[in-house]
């Protein structure tokens, strides 16, 4: 069991992050996720995870603070060992017309799903070349290779998250370490309860697959790309949207 993998999800607690905590989980893996501030949905995520193996750690981090994930990522590999994968999935997002927009709640998401990203990859990353292993996988969204209305902060980061993803996968490949991102569609979580009935059934209407998908459905997708499975993939951006967009 020494030779168990360590796995670090940040927006681990809930939707598409806990989905990926329990599939890391049920192949073996020693997890860590992070979360922000859902309590509740933290330990339900933790609790089921532990009913699988006790090996799960769970941080309130906010992923905006440099010096906050350092000192989680410290803890967690001194008790579980280095991170050899890492999935950056913690995001926010923000709906409302460009014109009205401000600037704390424009920051408010480059800072998460930007600056958060940087964070992480920043702490983790020198490890990784070091030991001349690892895989990372980021979390972007269709939007972020199409764009949408009403949501030009957060496809904007969900674009730098693809080039941040293409620009890293290039300079760390030498190191053997693999870096990749899934685009997801109108997924079932939290972000998109808000969306009406009506709004639902549309956007699963342009669905080709003519319905919406799961949290467990991107985090299977996750999984197969951070495995040795896909050992010469890297620099890719995997759309898991049921054909809505190609």
């Amino acid at each position: 069991m020494e030779n168990r993998k360590h796995c670090l999800i940040t927006g681990g607690s809930r939707g598409i992050g806990a989905a990926v905590a329990y599939r890391f989980a049920q192949a073996g893996y020693k997890v860590t996720f992070f979360y922000r501030q859902d309590e509740e949905s933290a330990n339900y995520t933790k609790q089921r995870i532990r009913n699988i193996t006790f090996d799960c750690l769970a941080y309130k981090v906010d992923v905006r603070d440099m010096d906050a994930v350092q000192a989680a990522v410290k803890e967690a590999e001194d008790t579980f060992g280095p991170v050899d994968v890492l999935i950056c999935n913690a995001g926010v997002s923000h709906i409302g017309l460009f014109n009205t927009i401000t600037p704390l709640e424009w920051n408010r998401v480059m800072d998460t799903n930007i600056g958060g990203l940087f964070n992480l990859t920043r702490t983790i990353v020198p490890g990784m070349i070091a030991r001349h292993s690892g895989s990372i996988v980021t979390v972007s969204s269709m939007w972020g290779v199409c764009g949408a209305s009403c949501e030009v902060a957060y496809s904007t980061s969900k674009a730098a998250i693809i080039g941040f993803t293409k620009a890293l996968a290039q300079e760390v490949g030498p190191s053997s370490i693999r870096v990749n991102c899934v685009a997801p569609g109108v997924i079932d979580t939290e972000m998109n309860a808000s969306l009406d009935d009506e709004t639902r059934a549309s956007l699963a209407d342009q669905t080709p697959l003519c319905r919406i998908g799961t949290p467990e459905e991107v985090a299977d997708t996750i999984f197969y790309l951070a495995e040795d499975t896909a050992s010469f993939i890297t620099g890719q951006v995997i759309g898991v949207n049921g054909g809505f967009i190609t």
